[in-house]
């Protein structure tokens, strides 16, 4: 979400958020819980007034995914709408073969067990026996429907009494600005079922369920809505920065390229950030070493692929940074050396003197501009992956092959147009998490073509179209390989964006190795808090001696980190509306931010929406009542 402009919201997304938060409080205690499985997902939906087929649910809680949030949630309800009278009788009437009304049991049965999402004998029965509601051996759906839509009401208009009845809940998730239901509080057009048949693509009749509540208390994301501290709490413990860059900044100290640069000895690795289903995005790292003291210069950029070239890469606009951190005995005992704050083109660059030793190389980008799209599934068709020859015979499209040909350049990480098995096995981990052995490396090299121990482009290709040919042309696994590594139904390569770090030394030869990612995140997190408290003083919330926010203001990124050094949890409330052409890796302009006891946690990352105009940071940060 931009905050180029801050409009409040209409009555009618007032209103559809205040109906969505309402669902997600039947289920959890606050909006900052996440969905943590399918059935809290499809309990959630049905509080909503949905009722998710198995297809429904699939789609949006994949085999990948760990959690949604409650912005989630909302974008799902935006996707899924409610299924009205019309369309349920509409579903019901397709079954009813005589047209007299009523639905007999074999009739039911006939289109439960034969169409849609089939079911079994059992699952028709009992739901027979709930929906006769006359106990004569006939379903009258008019009127179950009727008495469907009246209970699915019911519930919703029970969600939205109960938060209203909650202040401590109402502050929490709305602000403090003063709210009210809207006038007409439920739809009479909601539903929690529709009827199954092949021709509507309609679903069974679902009875909403009693939900138990479930918290969590973990970081995360408040609502989209807009919402205002009143001036009242704002003076008691609140704290407002503001911050503004012009264009001119982000070009005003650039770090001059070394003169005799050519000469300096280099070495580069290639690299991938993945944007997870959780929102979370993740990388492999390096260890860099370096065997005498050495002037460095060193640069990291988004990198173009070749079957890119033709158009514009969605991922090269992507910020990327890169953290120098000394190795200590344990990972723990790292420290920040520096990091890559100045910009020349699309390369983000660090210059300085570092000793001989071994130093930890940290990708990292802000999330601003890497961020998870609609669940919208495209509305072309899906790109195909196999055919077959005039001969009959199996093979990958040209759409496929350069897709591969794309992950080879990837995930050949020193470039040098070949897979070793260290290699071979970052791309395996990533796509399966397995590794494979030598033994299995020792079949490979009989069946695909090899050269120095090491995977060709065309090996991996044709090791590709063997698993497909094994699979009878059934492309589901290389679906699985596709969006693991970024890519969309559309052979779009849109979840991921591949880098390239280049490492110059004026006297010597530098190493550069890649790293798992085991103890990745919780590095990088190290370094990049000690790059925002380094660089800023801390400033307390007012009234409140031992919360603190850091506002680092780099030349092209703006970071906040919250300090809680008090011995309980703290609730802190962002509100961004008041920014100008400005990003957020939150992705909204109103959020909450739980931090545990004497812990420190990042709030957010800003950059601008365009480089070339002024950009504006206002923010307040805002203590919310315990509960």
């Amino acid at each position: 979400m931009s905050f180029q402009e801050s409009p409040r919201p209409s009555d009618e997304e007032e209103a559809f958020y205040v109906h969505c938060r309402a669902a997600y409080l039947s289920l959890f205690k606050s909006s900052l819980a996440n969905i943590t499985s399918k059935q809290q997902l499809c309990r959630a939906l049905q509080q909503a007034g949905r009722n998710p087929a198995h297809a429904t649910l699939n789609k949006y809680w994949t085999p990948r995914t760990s959690k949604l949030n409650f912005d989630d949630f909302c974008e799902i309800l935006k996707n899924e709408k409610k299924t009205d009278e019309t369309e349920l009788m509409r579903a019901f009437k397709k079954m009813d073969l005589n047209s007299d009304g009523y639905i007999s049991h074999s009739e039911l049965q006939k289109a439960l067990t034969t169409r849609g999402e089939k079911m079994t004998i059992e699952e028709v029965n009992s739901i027979f026996s709930l929906a006769d509601i006359n106990k004569d051996g006939k379903l009258d759906y008019a009127e179950f429907c009727r008495l469907l839509l009246s209970t699915v009401e019911q519930c919703e208009t029970a969600a939205l009494e109960r938060l209203e009845a909650n202040a401590k809940l109402k502050r929490q998730n709305f602000g403090s600005r003063s709210y009210s239901p809207p006038k007409s509080s439920v739809s009479s057009a909601s539903s929690a079922a529709s009827a199954a048949s092949a021709q509507a693509a309609a679903t069974v009749p679902q009875t909403p369920e009693t939900l138990q509540a479930e918290s969590d208390t973990t970081l995360k994301k408040d609502s989209r809505s807009s919402s205002r501290p009143s001036s009242a709490r704002s003076r008691r413990s609140s704290l407002s920065n503001s911050i503004t860059m012009t264009s001119s900044s982000t070009r005003a100290s650039k770090i001059t390229e070394p003169s005799g640069l050519q000469e300096w000895h280099h070495g580069s690795m290639k690299g991938c950030f993945f944007l997870e289903e959780d929102g979370s995005i993740s990388s492999l790292q390096y260890e860099l070493h370096v065997p005498q003291t050495t002037n460095v210069y060193l640069t990291i950029q988004p990198l173009s692929l070749s079957h890119g070239a033709d158009k514009p890469s969605s991922w090269m606009t992507v910020d990327t940074a890169l953290f120098v951190m000394a190795a200590g005995e344990t990972k723990e005992e790292s420290t920040l050396v520096g990091f890559t704050e100045s910009k020349d083109k699309d390369k983000y660059v660090w210059k300085g003197e570092l000793h001989a030793g071994t130093y930890y190389l940290l990708p990292f980008t802000s999330g601003c501009k890497l961020k998870k799209k609609s669940k919208k599934s495209p509305s072309n068709k899906p790109v195909e992956l196999i055919y077959r020859t005039d001969c009959g015979e199996l093979d990958l499209t040209r759409e496929l092959r350069e897709a591969l040909s794309d992950v080879f350049e990837v995930i050949d990480l020193d470039g040098n147009g070949l897979l070793s098995l260290e290699e071979y096995n970052f791309f395996e981990l990533r796509t399966s998490g397995e590794k494979c052995d030598k033994d299995a490396w020792a079949v490979c090299k009989e069946n695909f073509d090899m050269r120095k121990n090491q995977l060709t482009r065309q090996g991996f290709v044709e090791l590709n179209l063997m698993e497909a040919t094994e699979k009878d042309g059934d492309p589901a696994d290389l679906w699985v390989i596709l969006e693991a590594m970024g890519f969309n139904r559309l052979l779009e390569l849109v979840d991921a964006c591949p880098f390239q770090i280049e490492v110059h030394c004026e006297g010597t030869q530098p190493s550069i190795q890649p790293l798992t990612m085991d103890s990745g995140p919780k590095l990088q997190n190290q370094a990049l808090q000690k790059s925002i408290t380094a660089r800023t003083g801390a400033k307390a919330l007012r009234g409140q001696d031992n919360v603190f926010i850091y506002t680092y203001r780099g030349e092209h990124r703006i970071s906040s980190l919250i300090a809680n050094k008090t011995n309980q949890k703290v609730t802190v409330h962002v509100n961004n509306e008041q920014s100008r052409n400005c990003c957020s890796s939150r992705g909204m302009s109103v959020f909450a931010v739980e931090v545990p006891a004497r812990t420190k946690m990042v709030c957010q990352h800003i950059l601008p929406i365009n480089e070339r105009h002024d950009w504006t940071y206002n923010c307040v940060e805002t203590i919310l009542p315990s509960t």
